[in-house]
C-alpha cells in the first residue's frame, strides 16, 4: 500500500504546483459536491417537479453513504494530508510537502470517497431520470441521441471534477476516489430495481432508521470492545491538520450519520403525512404555480434551517440535535410547506370566485 500511497502523492504534488491557479474552482467542486447540495437544492426542485425522483435522491443519497461509513471503517483507508506526515516510506529522503486547505482536513478514514460516492450516484440518478424520455422518442431523432450523449458526457465531466478537486485538496489518494465513483453508481443503480421506496410506510421508514444506525452503532461497539477503534482518524486530523479550525465536528462519521438518518426519517414522516395527502397528492399539486411555488419556499426554508449553527461544545448534544434538525427541516420542506401554499391558494381563488 505504500507504493500505491506515495504514487498517489506524486498525484497531489503535480495537481497542487501545476493547476495552483484553479485553487478556487476545486474547492467550489468539492463544496457543491458534499451531500448537502443534494438534500438542501437538488432535492426539493426534483421532489416537487417528479416526486419519484425526489425520493431515490434521499435514498441513494442516505443508504450510499452509510455503505460509505461501512466500507471505510472496514478498509482502514488513509488520507494524504496525515500520511505523508507520519510514513516511514521515505526513510531519509525528503519528505514530500502537499499543501492544506480548509476543506482538507475531513476526520473520517479515506477510502472510498464519500464525496465521490455520492456525487456518482446522486448525478446518475438525475441523468436517468432524464434518459427514458429521449429513449422513447420514436426511431429516436438525431437531436435526442446528441442529448442523451451530452447527458453522460456532463455526468462524467463533474465526476473527473469532483475526483480532481478532492486529490487537489489532498483528502484522498486517487484510488480512493475512482472506488467511490463506481460504489456510487452501484447504488444508484440497485435502487432502479426497488420499488418499493416510493410507497413506502412511516412504520418501513422508522424501521430502516433504526437498522441503519443500530448497525453502525453496535458495529463501532462491537470492534470497540476487541480494541479496535474505528474513530482513529479523529486524532490523526486534529493532530496533523495545519490549522485547528478547519477539523470540523459535522465531518465526524457520527456526524454524518445522524444527519443522514434525520433526513430519511423525515421525509418518512412527511410522505405519511395528512398534510401532503391534503396538498401534494390532491388537485392542487398538479398546478404548475403550486408546484414552482413548492420548490422556492422549499429552497428558502431549507437554506435556513442550514444556515442555523448547532452548538458543537458537547459532541453527544450536536448529534441530537443535527438528527432532530434534519428531520425537521425535510418535514418542512414535503409537508408543511405544500399544505400551507395549498391553503393560500385555494382560500385566494375562492375570493376570486
Amino acid at each position: 500500500m505504500d507504493l500505491l500511497h506515495s504514487a498517489g502523492v506524486q498525484v497531489v504534488q503535480y495537481l497542487q504546483e501545476n493547476y495552483q491557479g484553479s485553487q478556487d474552482w476545486f474547492l467550489f467542486i468539492s463544496f457543491a459536491a458534499d451531500l448537502k447540495t443534494t438534500f438542501f437544492i437538488f432535492f426539493p426542485i426534483w421532489f416537487h417537479l417528479c416526486e419519484a425522483v425526489g425520493i431515490k435522491l434521499i435514498w441513494v443519497a442516505v443508504i450510499g453513504d452509510w455503505f460509505n461509513l461501512v466500507f471505510k471503517w472496514m478498509l482502514f483507508g488513509q488520507r494524504p494530508y496525515w500520511w505523508v506526515r507520519e510514513t516511514g516510506y521515505y526513510g531519509n529522503t525528503s519528505t514530500p510537502v502537499i499543501q492544506q486547505f480548509p476543506l482538507t482536513c475531513e476526520t473520517g478514514p479515506g477510502s472510498p470517497s464519500g464525496h465521490a460516492m455520492g456525487s456518482a450516484g446522486v448525478y446518475y440518478v438525475m441523468v436517468t431520470a432524464l434518459l427514458p424520455g429521449l429513449l422513447s422518442t420514436q426511431h429516436r431523432s438525431c437531436a435526442a441521441r446528441c442529448l442523451h450523449g451530452l447527458l453522460w458526457l456532463v455526468f462524467w465531466a463533474v465526476q473527473v471534477c469532483v475526483c480532481l478537486s478532492r486529490v487537489f485538496l489532498a483528502a484522498h489518494f486517487p484510488h480512493q476516489v475512482m472506488a467511490g465513483v463506481i460504489s456510487g453508481m452501484v447504488v444508484a443503480e440497485a435502487f432502479n430495481h426497488i420499488p418499493a421506496i416510493y410507497n413506502a410506510s412511516l412504520r418501513r421508514y422508522l424501521g430502516t432508521t433504526l437498522f441503519l444506525f443500530s448497525f453502525a452503532l453496535g458495529f463501532y461497539l462491537l470492534l470497540k470492545a476487541l480494541s479496535v477503534d474505528l474513530l482513529w482518524t479523529l486524532e490523526k486530523a486534529k493532530r496533523w491538520c495545519d490549522r485547528p479550525e478547519w477539523v470540523h465536528i459535522d465531518t465526524t462519521p457520527f456526524a454524518g450519520l445522524l444527519r443522514n438518518l434525520g433526513i430519511l426519517f423525515g421525509l418518512g414522516l412527511a410522505l405519511n403525512s395528512q398534510m401532503y395527502l391534503e396538498s401534494c397528492k390532491g388537485e392542487m399539486g398538479q398546478q404548475l404555480l403550486f408546484r414552482l411555488s413548492c420548490i422556492v419556499a422549499s429552497l428558502l426554508l431549507l437554506h435556513l434551517f442550514d444556515s442555523f449553527d448547532l452548538p458543537t461544545d458537547r459532541e453527544l448534544l450536536f448529534y441530537v440535535l443535527s438528527f432532530c434538525k434534519s428531520t425537521a427541516a425535510h418535514l418542512c420542506a414535503v409537508a408543511l410547506i405544500p399544505y400551507c401554499i395549498a391553503q393560500v391558494l385555494r382560500r385566494g381563488h375562492k375570493k376570486i370566485l
